[in-house]
């Protein structure tokens, strides 16, 4: 049975759509059956891995339009890409009945054709995002080390409650990840104690280094595991990718 995890924070430029790409890459490379799902209406996802020709995305898919049909990217890993009209999907969808559990009811038919599911939620903590933590069983928190992260952190905390108590109550907190990490600064390292003091063992022992490799691989349409597979980047998000199996 597959294991829903969704990639949430609603600060844009934390790392985010970077972690769940590499994460489910490294998943694929461990030789799991992954799903990616792209619920972020930039499409940052669907582009770092390239998607460029396909008919099923997330929003014709989440109104019932078209089935679920994944597009592979290669024997263990497929991503269902996103849309530009998925920037709509809230107010069309406003008024339409048990409309937060789209996503589940869309995924349940197919858990165990997969390992992992990973979602990459928008910024937004609209309906879509609140569709994914919905349907998830745990989620991630990517946290850039800075003071105004962890100010956000409140906010996305009040909303995985209020989902967890109202519409999803086995959604747990699979921890949170430092992103664009440099341990010579020391207002990260300050970060990391405040973090680690307020949320102990839900802080992932893995950070993610600066590491421009990780900015790069986007654009050529690969994962870091294939683009750089010797960097920073790849040896800590294989690390990662550890440890959230290990969850």
């Amino acid at each position: 049975m597959g294991k829903i995890i969704a990639f949430i924070n609603q600060k844009g430029g934390v790392g985010k759509t970077t972690t769940t790409a590499s994460v489910v890459a490294g998943m694929a490379h461990l030789g799991l059956r992954t799903l990616a799902i792209d619920l972020d209406a930039q499409c940052n996802l669907t582009t770092s891995f390239g998607v460029t020709d396909f008919r099923a995305n997330t929003y014709n898919t989440l109104k019932g339009e078209l089935g679920l049909e994944p597009t592979k990217i290669d024997e263990h890993l497929a991503i269902l890409p996103s849309s530009v009209d998925l920037s709509a999907f809230e107010l069309e969808m406003s008024a339409e009945p048990g409309k937060e559990y789209l996503l589940k009811e869309l995924l349940e038919p197919v858990l165990d054709q997969y390992d992992y599911i990973l979602l990459d939620c928008s910024p937004n903590l609209g309906l879509v995002s609140i569709n994914a933590l919905t349907a998830a069983d745990l989620y991630i928190i990517p946290l850039l080390p800075h003071h105004l992260s962890i100010q956000g952190l409140t906010k996305l905390l009040e909303i995985t409650d209020k989902v967890k108590k109202r519409l999803n109550p086995g959604l747990k907190m699979g921890g949170i990840v430092l992103t664009q990490y440099n341990n010579r600064k020391v207002l990260h390292r300050d970060i990391a104690q405040v973090v680690q003091e307020h949320f102990g063992q839900k802080l992932f022992k893995t950070v993610i280094r600066e590491n421009i490799s990780l900015a790069e691989a986007p654009s050529s349409g690969i994962d870091i595991f294939q683009y750089a597979p010797k960097s920073n980047g790849a040896e800590d998000y294989l690390s990662l990718t550890k440890e959230i199996i290990n969850l």
